[in-house]
C-alpha cells in the first residue's frame, strides 16, 4: 500500500460544517461521536485536529476525515478548521500571521459554536500533523483553555527545518523570509522559541523514525531544548502513518490524545 494512500481514501462527510470567521476558509468540519436515537448527547472530550501540508493551499482538511472519523468512533468530539494558506489567491492568502490567526480563532470560537448546537463537551485537545503540527505547538502558549497539545510529525523547530530545506523551501514561504531576513517572525513563530516559558498544558510530540517529510530529528531536537516535551519516536513509522488508523502507530496517537 502507499504510504500516502490515507490522503485520498474515501470517507465519510463530516457531520456538521460550522464557519468561525469572516472569509471562505473559515469554516470548521465536526464529526461527532455516535450516540442512541433520541438520547441527549453525553459531554465529551473535544479533539481540535489541524491538517499539514506545508502551510500550503495544495493540501486542505478533507484528507484528515478518516483520521476524524476514526476519533469520533473512540467518542471525541472532533473539529478539524480550515485555515487561509499559502499561495491562495486574494484575501485567502496564508502565511504569516494570517495562517496562525485563523486557528487561533477557530479555538477560540468552538465553545460557543458547540453550545448553539447542543453538544457538550468535557476536556479540549489541540492536535495536529505536520504543518498542522507546528500549528497545534504554536497554540501550546497562547491565551486559550487547551488541557493537552500532541503534534503528530510536526514541523517543531522552524529555523532547523528552514536550514533543512524542509518542502523545498516551505518554512521561508510560510515566513516570508531566511531567519536572517525576518529573524523577528521566526521568534513569534517557531514554537522552539515560543515553547519558553513552559506551556500549562502537556505536550507530546509523536514521530516517526521513519519519516522522509519531516525527519525525526526535528523533534528530538525540539525535546533536547525543551525537556518537558514528552517525544515518542515510533520505529518503522513514515510521515502518514501517524495519521491512518488502519497503521501500527494508531494505538500510540490514541493513547497521545487521551493524555495517557
Amino acid at each position: 500500500m502507499d504510504p500516502a494512500d490515507v490522503l485520498t481514501r474515501p470517507s465519510d462527510l463530516p457531520d456538521v460544517v460550522v464557519r468561525y470567521g469572516d472569509h471562505a476558509d473559515a469554516v470548521l468540519d465536526l464529526h461527532l461521536p455516535p450516540r442512541r436515537v433520541g438520547a441527549p448527547a453525553p459531554a465529551s472530550p473535544l479533539l481540535v485536529f489541524v491538517h499539514g501540508g506545508f502551510w500550503r493551499a495544495a493540501y486542505d482538511r478533507t484528507h484528515t476525515r478518516p483520521l476524524a472519523e476514526a476519533l469520533a468512533a473512540q467518542g471525541f468530539v472532533v473539529a478539524t478548521p480550515e485555515y487561509r494558506r499559502v499561495g491562495s489567491p486574494g484575501d485567502l492568502a496564508g502565511g504569516w500571521p494570517a495562517t496562525a490567526d485563523d486557528v487561533r480563532a477557530a479555538v477560540a470560537a468552538l465553545p460557543g459554536l458547540l453550545d448553539g448546537l447542543g453538544v457538550p463537551v468535557t476536556t479540549t485537545t489541540v492536535a495536529g500533523h505536520s504543518a498542522g503540527g507546528h500549528l497545534a505547538l504554536w497554540l501550546a502558549n497562547e491565551p486559550l483553555p487547551l488541557h493537552r497539545v500532541v503534534a503528530l510529525a510536526p514541523v517543531g523547530d522552524l529555523r532547523a527545518a528552514a536550514a533543512a530545506g524542509l518542502g523545498d523551501g516551505a518554512v521561508e514561504a510560510f515566513l516570508g523570509g531566511t531567519p536572517d531576513e525576518v529573524p523577528e517572525r521566526y521568534d513569534a513563530a517557531d514554537p522552539a522559541t515560543r515553547l519558553a516559558p513552559r506551556p500549562a498544558c502537556p505536550v507530546t510530540v509523536v514521530h516517526g523514525a521513519d519519516d522522509a517529510q519531516v525527519p525525526v530529528g526535528n523533534s528530538r531536537g525540539l525535546a533536547r531544548r525543551h525537556p518537558f516535551v514528552d517525544l515518542r519516536v515510533l520505529d518503522g513509522t513514515d510521515h502518514f502513518a501517524v495519521i491512518d488508523p488502519h497503521s501500527p502507530a494508531w494505538p500510540v496517537v490514541l493513547s497521545a490524545v487521551r493524555g495517557e
